[in-house]
């Protein structure tokens, strides 16, 4: 009897390092394929530890003369009875392999979804890790992800740079235009088609609300709009203050150099 129970612990232990050192091998091979094999090589490493462990056991358990059959009978019911008691689990397990077959998600892309927000770190097999723009550690089931609408803020190429301004009535609307698209256009990061664009986009009784809309390639989206809001800023006050349209100065009654934009705008750039 020692020769079949060596013989098994022998197949557990090689089973174990083999399942380890096929995990660590993919997570550090796969991804230097490039593309969507960054994203699936921790679901594909975990798989492959899984089955070699499984393997590794039935093996083991054929040496101490238990019959494969009655082997694969036993873990069948087992894996029925364990689907039936977690269901739950099972599914995320699901959402993961639809996640990274259909990949509307990568990793180092930004998402939010669900309450769910962050920059995408890892799709594993039974739940995405993100790290949130703060850096704290984000961890979200897969069928969570999947089952709610997914808004992914790095997949486009070029977003859209939106600025809002409100400047006095009384106030020079096209040369405010002219000052907003000069800021816009010497940007080096604004592309320039689609070209930028400024019109009034509200006004009340007092105000008026000027809109400027360009564009710029995504990984500049976070800092272009920052720079932008400031620049607006700087502008708009210089246009008041030199007197155009009839405004000498710029008044504390009336915020003229309001410039609003994105303020929950997940950092790109994190």
């Amino acid at each position: 009897m020692l020769l079949p129970i060596l013989a098994a612990v022998v197949t557990l232990g090689l089973g174990w390092f083999l399942a380890r050192f096929a995990h660590r091998s993919i997570r550090r091979w796969l991804p230097r394929v490039g593309g969507s094999a960054v994203t699936i090589a921790p679901l594909l490493g975990q798989a492959a530890r899984y089955a070699i462990l499984i393997m590794a056991l039935i093996t083991a358990l054929g040496f101490l003369g238990i019959p494969t059959a009655s082997i694969l009978t036993v873990i069948g019911a087992a894996s029925l009875a364990l689907a039936l008691a977690l269901q739950s689990t099972l599914s995320n397990v699901a959402a993961g392999i639809m996640l990274a077959w259909i990949r509307p998600i990568a990793v180092g892309e930004y998402i939010t979804g669900d309450g769910v927000e962050g920059v995408v770190v890892e799709v594993g097999l039974f739940g995405t890790r993100l790290r949130s723009t703060s850096g704290l550690y984000v961890f979200a089931n897969n069928n969570r992800i999947w089952n709610g609408p997914i808004t992914n803020h790095s997949r486009e190429p070029r977003r859209r740079v939106d600025v809002d301004v409100t400047i006095p009535d009384s106030a020079n609307v096209s040369r405010a235009r002219e000052a907003l698209l000069g800021i816009g256009t010497t940007d080096k990061r604004v592309l320039a088609n689609p070209a930028p664009i400024v019109f009034v986009k509200d006004f009340g009784t007092s105000t008026v609300t000027l809109e400027m809309r360009l564009w710029v390639a995504t990984p500049d989206y976070r800092s272009a709009l920052r720079d932008l809001t400031e620049a607006v800023k700087l502008g708009i006050n210089r246009l008041l203050a030199a007197g155009v349209g009839g405004v000498a100065e710029v008044k504390e009654g009336v915020d003229p150099h309001v410039a609003q934009s994105g303020a929950n705008t997940p950092d790109l750039t994190a």
